[in-house]
């Protein structure tokens, strides 16, 4: 059976930034990429590593009725990714009293192995002998940092091979030591004897605080934030070091509360056919944008009315002003009459009145990386797409609806450039008629 009906497309992630189309016709599947449009065989005898991934070896060898192309070998590698405790978001639910809170920081993530300083993916970073030196033989989990807002001439100086003088910028700042004996605490206090300021002229332990409450929480927080710094990090007293996602370390990042006007409903689609998709909202500038996460299935059977004020949460501001995902919250009065004009000038008004007293409510960074999901569905075509955000990595999920999907990670150089590349992808599937869904 083949995977794609008569006339049915699908996009797959290849090399390029835009994924490749692959398209069944009568039979006959082919693809954007070069590697397909670039062969001198008739259409119907080609195929490409993107239908190959799609429909399987042995469907397109059946297809086609010979032998498939050889596939191009992998790079050898002698990296190995480093055995790295990694965070988890902050959902809100765990009482944070007592754990340690840590400024986190916008540097490049390096484990030290007892000789090399090795990235994330396992790569080396050349760092000269003089910056090493007296560094224990045991295996240090830290940063690579420069200074808030530096993360570029960070990258510029650690990815450098000819171990310059650009290292003296540079500071090792440690916060554990992943096969030091015992609790966070006891990790802490092996750190604080094998780093000494006074020895260690470019190390140095980063620094922990025990959380008061969330009250506590909020007032760390807005101080990091005002200094330029991106967040926290917490960390659970008494934890030991686990490798990969643990609950034990979490990040936390600001979201911002604000409220705008309903000026209109768009409808759904797909499952939520004949209930709310959307509600098209207006600030106090007059900047129009769409809500369509963060509603229940009721909320869309009966959504705000046109005119009614909304609450609604949203990671920044473009800069055209837009909010960058935002998610509905609650419903608030009605503001305005339910006519357009009306709506139009009661929504500057209204808007202009709750700005002013918006308020910034630490939440989790899942809030912030939470997935945000559309849906294609016309004729034989039944497809999802979803994206995720964390920090500086963008997830995108996609398939056949009721399937697992590809999956596929990007990572970037800033937060900012993530969040811009995600607001791209969902510009250009939603002028492809995606539909965002509730998720």
């Amino acid at each position: 059976m083949p995977d794609l009906a008569d006339g049915e497309s699908i996009d797959i992630k290849g090399s390029a930034a835009k994924p490749y189309e692959v398209k069944n016709v009568g039979g006959v599947y082919s693809c954007t990429c070069p590697a397909w449009r670039n062969q001198s065989l008739p259409i119907e005898q080609r195929t490409c590593k993107h239908i190959r991934r799609l429909r399987g070896d042995q469907a397109e060898m059946d297809r086609i009725g010979g032998v498939l192309p050889a596939k191009p070998k992998a790079k050898a590698s002698s990296a190995t990714s480093p055995p790295l405790l990694l965070a988890q978001n902050w959902d809100n639910s765990v009482e944070l009293k007592d754990w340690w809170i840590s400024e986190k920081l916008d540097g490049v993530r390096a484990y030290w192995d007892g000789r090399q300083f090795l990235s994330r993916q396992g790569n080396q970073y050349h760092a000269p002998d003089w910056f090493v030196e007296g560094l224990p033989t045991e295996p240090l989990d830290g940063e690579l940092w420069l200074d808030r807002g530096k993360f570029q001439r960070t990258i510029s100086i650690v990815r450098r091979q000819d171990k310059s003088d650009h290292w003296k910028e540079i500071r090792f700042v440690v916060f554990d030591a992943p096969k030091a004996e015992g609790s966070f605490e006891n990790r802490l206090e092996f750190l604080a004897e094998c780093l000494d300021p006074k020895t260690h002229l470019y190390a140095q332990r980063h620094e922990q605080v025990r959380c008061k409450g969330l009250p506590h929480l909020r007032e760390e927080l807005a101080r990091v934030e005002a200094l330029g710094g991106e967040g926290l990090m917490l960390r659970q007293p008494g934890s030991i070091y686990e490798v990969g996602r643990s609950s034990t370390l979490l990040k936390v990042k600001t979201f911002h509360d604000a409220e705008a006007v309903v000026l209109d409903h768009q409808p759904g689609r797909g499952k939520f056919k004949g209930k709310l998709g959307a509600l098209v909202v207006q600030m106090e500038d007059g900047t129009e944008f769409s809500v369509g996460t963060g509603f229940s299935d009721a909320q869309r059977a009966d959504p705000p009315a046109v005119g009614s004020t909304i609450t609604f949460r949203y990671q920044e501001l473009t800069d055209g002003g837009v909010p960058r995902f935002p998610s509905f919250i609650r419903s608030c009065q009605s503001a305005a009459k339910d006519t357009a004009t009306g709506v139009k000038k009661a929504g500057k008004k209204t808007a202009k009145k709750t700005h002013s007293v918006a308020a910034k409510t630490p939440v989790s960074s899942s809030a912030q990386s939470a997935a945000r999901y559309f849906e294609f569905v016309e004729g034989k075509s039944d497809k999802f797409w979803e994206i995720t955000v964390d920090d500086r990595e963008v997830t995108v999920r996609y398939g056949r609806s009721g399937s697992d999907g590809t999956k596929k990670t990007k990572h970037f150089d800033t937060a900012g450039a993530a969040t811009s590349h995600a607001d791209k992808l969902i510009e250009e599937k939603t002028r492809k008629g995606y539909v965002e869904k509730a998720t």
